[in-house]
């Protein structure tokens, strides 16, 4: 089967957009390396029966996307881009041209832009003084620990057991766990289908990373005891509560498991809590089961909503002040305007109510797609942003998720979540829920079904 060129009959108005997204598809499948020569404008539409400004419209479509390159006299050519540059959502310009099932979001509705303007509308009647002068983190940000303590309890952290960093998100907490955690040369372990940031961060911090083995519930003991019996392990790297590519929880035993094993051999733990408590009945935290070993961050933008990005990374007593100079060094401090309307959620009831209202949207978009995905395996969790849909023989990630583009889907392979070193292990996609409103969802879950039960072949494409 190929993408490339596509057959005539296939291209759907407008048809400029049409045919970028074709040879976007093409170029995502493989079909066209990067730095290659793409045809003439004229060329094009000739073989495609289309006018030159079709065509011309199309390439200037993907060099505004920064996919393909035009060069002066030389031709058009495709951008031959780092692998580790590639993220696994979308990046369409044009909002609303295709279901976005890419990008792990929460559902946002009305009630969320109301809450925001209520929120600086109070500010702007009563504005610390801090917010708008204060160049000292102690300074502007200790007013916010007491309510920062107060959500990390109902994440199950307990109060008082490391210190606390208040940063502008949990990417900023993951890094600075991190480099705290670990020197240059240090091997980090994880699981061997992870973050998708995970491979480039250690790369560019020196660090050596390393996939271990998972089942239903996660990372398998047994391997971590292995890689230790051969190795100096530094830091085990973990999602373990349904935020995982695999959608998968792990449970109490298992997490008692893994801290013996990191006690025995003095390994740090870095937990990744990002929805914080959003799923119900969660086990305890690594951070309560090991406080004295485990880095802990979570945040508002996954639990809450994306615009209010403050993160609390919580670190073992012995490495405050070093992870809070390495916070200093590369953010300085956490943005205090939007720690202040943190702390007022938390203090006020607001992040509760926002977190309950997102935990039951959630909810219903998990039967949702348990309704159309029925009698098709799929791996989810009770209030999860995402599905992990592997994917039935012969559909492969890069046909799947071009074949779901030129539907009009976005999804994200799992190979852009891989740490190990087997591709094929884990072939599946992840399919985000939270980013469209319901209607669309449907729509591209239906779609998602039907190419689920076909056949990855060429006459898909004119569909």
């Amino acid at each position: 089967m190929t993408i490339w060129p596509p057959d005539p009959q296939s291209l759907r108005r407008p048809v400029y957009l049409s045919l970028a997204r074709q040879l976007m598809a093409a170029i995502e499948a493989g079909e066209i390396k990067g730095g290659a020569r793409l045809p003439t404008h004229r060329q094009l539409a000739y073989e495609l029966g289309l006018s030159v400004q079709t065509v011309s419209r199309a390439y200037d479509e993907l060099i505004d996307r920064g996919i393909v390159i035009g060069e002066v006299g030389r031709g058009t050519f495709v951008k031959d881009m780092p692998k580790e540059t590639r993220t696994p959502y979308h990046q369409e310009s044009h909002y609303g041209s295709i279901i976005e099932c890419s990008i792990l979001k929460p559902v946002g509705e009305g009630i969320h832009k109301q809450a925001f303007a209520e929120a600086l509308a109070a500010l702007a009647a009563d504005l610390p003084p801090t917010v708008v002068s204060s160049f000292r983190p102690s300074v502007a940000l200790r007013r916010y620990w007491r309510p920062a303590w107060d959500w990390l309890e109902h994440c199950g952290v307990e109060r008082g057991s490391g210190g606390l960093i208040l940063t502008n998100g949990n990417t900023a907490s993951m890094t600075i766990a991190l480099m705290t955690a670990c020197n240059q040369g240090d091997l980090v372990v994880a699981e061997e289908m992870g973050h998708h940031t995970l491979k480039a961060l250690t790369g560019y911090l020196g660090l050596r990373l390393e996939g271990l083995p998972v089942d239903g519930e996660g990372l398998l003991p047994e391997a971590l005891e292995a890689i230790c019996g051969q190795s100096l392990v530094k830091a085990l790297y973990l999602m373990p509560t349904g935020l995982n590519p695999l959608a998968s929880t792990m449970g109490a035993e298992r997490r008692a498991a893994l801290v013996d094993i990191a006690r025995v051999h003095e390994i740090r733990i870095i937990e990744n809590d990002a929805w914080g408590p959003l799923q119900p009945d969660r086990p305890p935290p690594f951070a309560r089961l090991a406080p004295e070993r485990t880095f802990y961050f979570t945040g508002f933008t996954k639990a809450i909503m994306p615009g209010l990005r403050t993160g609390f990374l919580v670190v073992p007593s012995p490495f405050e002040g070093a992870a809070a100079n390495r916070h200093l060094a590369t953010n300085w401090m956490a943005t205090p305007l939007v720690a202040e309307i943190a702390a007022r959620w938390i203090e006020d009831g607001t992040a509760l109510r926002l977190l309950h209202w997102q935990r039951e949207a959630l909810s219903d978009r998990n039967a949702l797609a348990r309704d159309i995905l029925d009698g098709i395996p799929f791996r989810a969790s009770p209030s999860g942003m995402h599905i992990w849909l592997p994917l039935p023989a012969p559909w492969t990630e890069d046909t799947f998720v071009a074949h779901a583009r030129l539907h009009g889907v976005a999804v994200a392979p799992g190979s852009s979540f891989l740490v190990g070193l087997d591709p094929f292990k884990h072939r599946g996609v992840r399919v985000c829920l939270g980013a469209e409103a319901r209607p669309m969802l449907r729509q591209g879950l239906e779609i998602l079904a039907r190419l689920c039960r076909s056949q990855p072949e060429p006459a898909l494409l004119g569909l």
